[in-house]
This record gives C-alpha cells, structure tokens and sequence, in this order.
C-alpha cells in the first residue's frame, strides 16, 4: 500500500437518514471508519487518522448523530442504535465504498458492534476499544443500571437516562465538567482505590462531586480541552446524553439477535484499570463464543478509559498491526 504520511485532514458532511453526518477523513486506501463515545467527538481520533493514513488506509472519522456538526434530531427516539447503524452505512455508501473496517470506542464500541452484527455484509472487520462485545439478551437494562446503585447511591447510566437532569449539571460549566469526567476515567488522574466512585451519584448530589479537581490528564492539553467544550457549549449535551436514554428501545430492537456472536475478524483493546474492562471482566472471557473471528485481545497495563488518547502509539501500532494482518 502506499503511504501518505503528510496528507490533510479533510473535512466534509455527507447526507444520513437523518440529515448531515460529519466526517474528517485522511489518506487513501481500503476505509476504516472510526466512531466515537461519549462525551467525545471526531478528534477523539486525532492521533489516529495520520498513522492509519501512514500505514495505507482511507482513516475516517465521524461525528455521531447527535455530536459535533452532525446533525441532532429533536426526537430522543431518534438515537436508537438501529439508527446509528444505518448512519454508518450511510457514510461509507456516500464515500462510494462497497466496505469498510469499523473501530469504535466507548459508545462507539457498541455501535461498531452492533454494525458488524446487523449490516456484515457492509462491515467486514470490527475493532472494539475499551468496552467488550457482549451479545443483545439478558435482563432490561434500565432494570440493571437500577439495582447496582443501592439507597445511598446512583449509577451514572441511570442517572444521564432521566430527561434534562445531567444537561443541568453539565451545561451552566461545560468546560470544567468535562476536564473532570475525563480526569476521573484516565489512569493517572483518576480516584485512587478507596475513594469514592465517579460513575456513581450520592443520593441528592452531582456526579462533578466525586470528580478530580483542578488537573488534567496528561495526554489532555488545555487547548484540546477547548475543542472538546468548544463543541459541547455550541451544541448542548442532550444529542450525546439521548444514546443512554435509548437503551431500553435497543433492547427491544434487538431482540431478535439475542445471544448472536460477531463472526467477521475482530480486535480488542482495553485498558487494564478502566471498569469497563473489569465490570465487563465475563463478557471479555466469552470473546471465543461471542467473537469467534477475534484475532487478538489486548489489556494495556496501566491504561485507563481513553485509550487511544492515553496510548496512542500503542493503539496505532496494534490497529495497524491488526489490518495488515486483515489485507495481507
């Protein structure tokens, strides 16, 4: 493949079922689409895109429904994973691919998931980051999220679920809420063992409360921080925050693939002190049944939730690694 190391990024939007879809692409070759979690946008993958440039991909990075300059339906239902799924194929039919490789993280995980289960013949690769795949089925979540708080606490999902509450938190200090949320995720800024857990909410309190105040991570400087809060302040949480509050519909939507493994190649990536990896620590064990096309699973020792910022190079060099092996 020929490299191109030196070439811009190139913004554009294209149409999706429900309007714009933003996307920053750079280099040539077979695509790789990379989607982003919460709270996060396409320069989650800033010091991706070059290096898969570099390697001989057409890196492509979107803004999810709802994030960035894509576009942000007023209806909650309108951010049901089924959707989302159908965003991404919109994007790589308007890039005029056939198909693409999808690697998602966080939120984005999920969506790169569910995209390679229901759309395989589009999405012929899968890599995951940070949260494990773990097959539709099970309990409803909302009845899930609801008992692992107990009486003096609230788990954070529940609580982004409920209309309006977290957009009053977030929103009135967008910029320093969010160098909190990212501080308490990260490794080398997050609560210590015995300190009070920031994916919970004290009875009557904030999740900001159990937040690390006044540092940032390191592979954070303030003026990312700043296109982070730039975009969070012009469009408002409620297009990211709706993913949590669709998690019921997607139950339901995808019930007809209860249990269903990935069967393409697939790739995982995780930090070993993010709770997404310890929570999910059986869904990361049943990856021969759940992911039965799974070249590699790595855990980064002392890596927190924002792995390919936290690790960049590491995360390039697996990525990479992983579509050659793919295309070889």
């Amino acid at each position: 493949m020929q490299s191109e190391p030196s070439a811009a990024l190139r913004h554009r939007t294209v149409e999706g079922p429900a309007g714009r879809l933003h996307l920053v692409e750079q280099g040539t070759g077979p695509l790789v689409l990379l989607v982003h979690g919460f709270p996060e946008s396409w320069y989650s993958w800033r010091r991706q895109l070059p290096a898969l440039a570099a390697a001989g991909y057409r890196a492509v990075a979107i803004d999810v429904r709802g994030y960035g300059r894509s576009s942000r339906p007023a209806a909650t239902d309108a951010y049901r994973m089924l959707d989302l799924v159908e965003d991404n194929v919109a994007v790589v039919r308007a890039l005029g691919e056939r198909d693409a490789v999808v690697v998602g993280h966080d939120w984005g995980s999920g969506i790169a998931a569910a995209s390679a289960l229901l759309r395989p013949g589009v999405f012929r690769a899968v890599g995951l980051l940070s949260v494990p795949y773990a097959p539709p089925g099970g309990p409803r979540p909302t009845d899930v999220f609801g008992r692992i708080g107990g009486p003096e606490q609230e788990f954070y999902v529940s609580y982004f679920q409920e209309p309006g509450r977290a957009e009053a938190e977030i929103e009135p200090d967008v910029r320093g809420w969010l160098a909190g949320f990212y501080a308490a995720l990260s490794a080398d800024t997050m609560p210590a063992r015995g300190e009070p857990d920031p994916h919970f909410v004290a009875r009557g309190g904030l999740l900001r409360d159990r937040f690390p105040a006044g540092v940032l991570p390191a592979w954070l400087t303030e003026d990312e921080l700043d296109v982070y809060a730039g975009e969070f302040e012009r469009t408002g949480l409620t297009g990211a925050l709706n993913r949590y509050r669709n998690m019921d519909r997607d139950w339901e939507d995808l019930a007809p693939h209860r249990g269903a493994p990935i069967k393409q190649p697939s790739l995982f990536i995780g930090g070993n002190l993010d709770a997404s990896t310890t929570w999910m620590s059986d869904a990361i064990a049943a990856f021969p049944t759940t992911l039965p096309g799974l070249t590699a699973s790595h855990l980064v020792d002392g890596c927190g939730h924002w792995i390919q910022q936290e690790r960049p190079e590491e995360v390039n060099r697996l990525l990479t690694g992983w579509l050659t092996a793919l295309t070889g």
